[in-house]
């Protein structure tokens, strides 16, 4: 494309939202558009000799195509392009926003000399005019990084998967980093089944000094510790006897021990402690907190117009603008005593193995705060800017101070102590929050003025039963915190990775907690039996490693590629051949076949795993897995009887909910519709013969609601619709027609847009045309 000498500059970003608050800093000299995300992707299909998009018995070249839906896009693009004096790239700055600067210069063929990368950390008017004054070319070792992991995940993902659907059942997935982390749930699923509890006791002291109140914990008894493990801590009899001892004791301070704690303020967000902290702060999942998130970054109408409230959300590194940093200690000094304003800026390390390309996330301008744009922010955005913005401010300030206070008291033979915590200085966290305390926590109690040989009173003794607990289960923050401790992933990735793992039903929510699926456990199985290096936490940060390296310009993207994909192959091979498929294994369970009584199998789906009757195809009875379903873990047995058969009715599910069928299917094809509550839906009644073959027609109801079929369906597909009353609605006459294309008698149906004609053989005949209109001919047909 040639450079244009005259006409408006053209911005192009990937997100409307963007686009429309960059239009209103830029003004009438530019022209801003969005390509709306990616606009380029491999190919699924082996076009040319590629396999599922990639020649993998060439160089690994990928071959690209338009994403389905996005070819008018394209065409605005490039008409708006042609016309632009030069082209400014604008999509995010990782790594998937140089892949699409690049995917645009080579869609709306721009050349070198036409076509500028811009990146900015804000979406603020100063931020882009800054980029815009300072373009550089597109950085194509950042695109190699992010072409090489579309390519490498192309590759696991599209052989792994048919790997799994030979061995455990079709429609399933698995994936280079997604499979490590359902690996991570079920590890700590089989911690969890194979913990055993151990009993111990605590005994805690109420004591008083001249009516002051305060809790001691025994800690010593006989010289030796009374904690989990402790001799005189393993039984109730043990505790009693020592129970009944300190009740006739006398209570004497032996030691006071005073210091003073200092409370460093934690760094300012990343994409990790972000997520992690709205889903315990604020319960949002981590999906939904970058979603929130990016309509912060992306621009919010103020007063004064469009502006980006934060940095950009998705970086390892805890850096920080020096600007940021003299506006941040300016609003201290301006607003809080002198005292919360360490005497210089905190500084903050940021992890060895970060990316560190972006700062970490904060307010664009701190005068910002959070109540002055409240009114323009909707709930869940004011939430998470208010958590943002004060994390941000609170990292600058002063650390917070206490006087820790620990006494020991001697009672017979044993010592208790009673810690207690007083605040000498709050600092920051006058803006950031402590952790809540737990229940039994005693250690932040105001103790009374205590000195050695003073004598205290007892009030009452508590000794209570405890059992050591499982490991704790991964929550969408804990897995977040895990796959970064463990090097799997990055910034961009987490969010993705979790609602991959989610959707495929290897592992399930309940109460906030993942829970790994019967399914999810079986691939994980068969993946460990066959790829032991990909399924590998450290073979799987290692090669996040080598994605930086190629970043960085230090590898070249094909080398990785070629290193892992040969021994993959064989990998492959092998487990294809030795790998024992896990189809119809047996259920050691104690249910039976509820049809028939026979023993059951472990039968799996693309939805989940499932008990069946081991004589399928003769008997097709089902059970769910017992234990997984709805958000108890428990899915309800519902003893209905088919009310067309009289034979037992199962629960399925289906794209539109749960309902009812009957377990005589395919002989009895009835169903019941269920509610979201899981109650049984009950349809109205309505006498009525079919107008086509005259046998009866019953009520059903489908993704638009109720609506009247035949009851000889599949042989009879007349149906007549209904409103959300339960009304007939009743279709206009028309005189006999045949299809112009088949032959086939034309019939009135009822879409969204009103009646219309349509061949009685559909679908295998999709000719359609409009309802004659006052008994003229019908205009040409149309295919729907």
């Amino acid at each position: 494309m040639a450079k244009k000498s005259t006409g408006k500059n053209l911005l192009i970003v990937e997100s409307p939202a963007k686009a429309k608050t960059i239009k209103k800093f830029l003004g009438s000299g530019f022209d801003v558009k969005a390509s709306v995300g990616h606009i380029r992707d491999l190919s699924k299909k082996g076009r040319g000799g590629y396999k599922f998009g990639i020649n993998v018995k060439g160089n690994f070249d990928p071959d690209y195509i338009v994403i389905s839906g996005k070819e008018k896009v394209i065409e605005e693009l490039k008409t708006a392009a042609s016309k632009a004096s030069h082209i400014y790239l604008a999509p995010d700055p990782d790594r998937e926003g140089e892949a699409i600067a690049w995917h645009l210069k080579e869609v709306i063929g721009a050349s070198d000399e036409n076509v500028s990368r811009i990146t900015y950390q804000a979406v603020t008017k100063k931020a882009v005019q800054t980029a815009i004054e300072n373009p550089r070319k597109i950085d194509q070792n950042l695109v190699d990084a992010q072409q090489g992991r579309r390519v490498l995940d192309r590759l696991v993902g599209f052989q792994l998967s048919p790997f799994l659907w030979k061995k455990v059942c079709t429609g399933l997935s698995a994936g280079r980093v997604q499979s490590v982390a359902v690996k991570m749930v079920v590890e700590k699923e089989r911690e969890i089944q194979a913990f055993v509890p151990e009993e111990y006791w605590k005994i805690i002291a109420d004591l008083n000094k001249e009516g002051q109140s305060f809790k001691a914990q025994l800690v010593n008894w006989k010289d030796t510790k009374f904690v989990l493990g402790g001799e005189y801590a393993k039984t109730e009899e043990m505790a009693r006897a020592v129970e009944e001892a300190l009740k006739k004791a006398d209570y004497v301070v032996i030691s006071v021990e005073e210091k003073e704690n200092s409370g460093r303020p934690s760094p300012p967000f990343i994409t990790s402690t972000l997520q992690q902290a709205a889903s315990s702060q604020l319960r949002f999942g981590t999906s939904k907190t970058m979603r929130v998130a990016q309509t912060l970054y992306e621009g919010i109408e103020l007063d004064g117009g469009p502006v980006g409230l934060i940095t950009y959300m998705r970086t390892d590194s805890t850096r920080i603008d020096p600007e940021a940093i003299d506006q941040a200690r300016d609003f201290i000094t301006q607003n809080y005593d002198k005292e919360y304003l360490p005497e210089k800026a905190p500084q903050y390390t940021t992890k060895k193995n970060a990316q560190d390309a972006h700062e970490a996330i904060r307010p664009t301008y701190i005068d910002q705060t959070p109540e002055k744009v409240k009114p323009f922010l909707s709930a869940d955005q004011f939430k998470l800017y208010d958590l943002i913005w004060k994390r941000f401010l609170a990292s600058q300030m002063a650390p917070s101070r206490s006087m820790i206070t620990t006494a020991k008291i001697e009672a017979a033979d044993g010592i208790l102590e009673a810690k207690g915590r007083r605040v000498v200085f709050r600092g920051h966290t006058v803006l950031q929050p402590e952790e809540p305390k737990k229940e039994d926590d005693i250690k932040d109690q105001i103790l009374p003025p205590l000195g050695q040989n003073d004598k205290v009173d007892l009030d009452e003794l508590s000794t209570t039963q405890h059992f050591t607990k499982p490991p704790a289960r991964y929550s969408e923050a804990s897995l977040v915190r895990a796959l970064e401790k463990e090097g799997i992933g990055r910034p961009s990735t987490y969010a993705p990775i979790i609602a991959t793992i989610k959707d495929r039903g290897y592992v399930w929510l309940e109460k906030r907690a993942f829970h790994a699926s019967e399914l999810g456990m079986a691939v994980t199985d068969m993946l460990e039996a066959g790829f032991s290096d990909i399924m590998n936490k450290s073979f799987t940060a290692d090669m996040e490693g080598k994605l930086d390296n190629i970043e960085s310009g230090n590898t070249e993207w094909v080398n990785v590629i070629k290193e892992f994909y040969e021994e993959f192959l064989e990998e492959l091979d092998v487990a294809m051949d030795k790998v024992e498929s896990l189809k119809g294994r047996e259920w050691d369970g104690d249910e039976k076949c509820p049809l028939c009584g026979s023993s059951l199998v472990v039968r799996y789906s693309k939805k989940g795993a499932f008990l069946g009757c081991s004589n399928y195809p003769e008997c097709k009875g089902l059970l769910p897995m017992p234990g997984e379903g709805d958000e108890d873990g428990q899915e309800e047995e519902l003893k209905v009887d088919c009310p067309t058969c009289g034979k037992p009715m199962l629960k399925k599910s289906s794209r539109y909910g749960s309902f009812l069928a009957c377990s005589g299917y395919p002989e009895c094809k009835t169903t019941l519709s269920l509610d979201k509550d899981g109650n049984i839906v009950e349809l109205p009644h309505i006498e009525r013969t079919c107008d086509k073959c005259g046998k009866p027609m019953a009520v059903k109801t489908g993704r638009r609601g109720m609506f009247l079929a035949c009851t000889g369906y599949p042989e009879c597909s007349f149906t007549l619709p209904m409103d959300k009353n339960g009304n007939v609605i009743e279709l206009p006459k028309v005189e006999e027609q045949t299809c112009e294309k088949c032959g086939s008698p034309m019939v009135v149906r009822m879409s969204r847009r009103g009646p219309f004609l349509g061949c009685s053989n559909y679908p295998k005949c999709r000719n359609a045309k409009p309802l004659p209109k006052d008994g003229t001919e019908n205009e040409e047909g149309t295919e729907k």
